[in-house]
């Protein structure tokens, strides 16, 4: 089966996610912890990474269960299709929000377009080409995931 990405109304992610596996659809909605500061309280809370994003994981002939449910607007296209994400993708997301806030990178010396392999960090076990050498840091392209980091020397 293939992941899709769904566009749902805005605060509605959560939601939707909950009443799609309700409907026996599996679904994915990827959350961070941020502190929110009001004028009387500061209070943890789990916010969605991707705002009004989930990802359902559902056949294509299955592709329209999803508008069963209050929220979910549509899918998101790709060259007039729906965008698929691949398995590796999704296990990636979960990979990067599994890790501790703080992790070891160590560099050696290396040049522009050296090829690496990123031993710690939320990114682990990915490629990359280094693009750029600089005095205060590195930028890094992860090209399976089709993105660029950057990592600041003063980190390390």
């Amino acid at each position: 089966m293939n992941w899709y990405v769904v566009y749902t109304k805005p605060k509605w992610e959560k939601k939707v996610a909950e009443r799609l596996n309700e409907i026996g659809v599996v679904t994915y909605c990827p959350l961070v912890t941020k502190e929110n500061q009001w004028s009387d309280r500061k209070k943890i809370v789990s916010v969605p990474l991707f705002n009004s994003y989930i990802f359902v994981q559902i056949e294509e002939k299955q592709r329209n269960r999803i508008f069963e449910v209050t929220g979910a607007i549509r899918y998101l296209f790709w060259l007039a299709k729906p965008a698929i994400v691949k398995d590796s993708e999704i296990e990636a997301i979960r990979n990067w929000l599994s890790v501790p806030d703080v992790y070891e990178v160590s560099l050696e010396q290396w040049k522009k377009g050296d090829k690496i392999v990123l031993e710690s960090g939320p990114f682990v076990s990915q490629s990359a080409i280094i693009q750029e050498v600089n005095q205060n840091h590195y930028i890094l392209i992860l090209e399976s995931m089709g993105c660029v980091l950057r990592v600041d020397k003063k980190e390390l």
